[in-house]
């Protein structure tokens, strides 16, 4: 199960809302890959990367250059943050 948590879902509504004001079609598409590769990771909860001062595993998506952070809590994949790969993730 995918639990979106509040910050999380904050990131999508930013993200959609920004692309939206140039092109609606690619706001909607940008959001939906961007919750099929986050849906991805029920199978395979681990193919996102570590890395040393960031909290969880990072699943980039280089289709929307996003990158879903997220912590594998036994069957639940917890969302935390939703950044453009430019973007700095917060240090733990």
């Amino acid at each position: 199960m995918i639990v979106w948590e509040e910050e999380s879902l904050n990131d999508r509504e930013k993200i959609f809302e920004f692309l939206y004001a140039f092109n609606p079609d690619v706001a909607e598409k940008t959001d939906e890959i961007i919750e099929a590769k986050a849906e991805n990771l029920i199978k395979q909860p681990l193919m996102g990367v570590q890395r040393d001062g960031i909290r969880g595993r990072l699943l980039i998506i280089p289709e929307v250059s996003m990158i879903v952070s997220y912590l594998v809590d036994g069957f639940t994949i917890r969302t935390l943050r939703v950044l453009h790969q430019k973007q700095k993730f917060p240090i733990e």
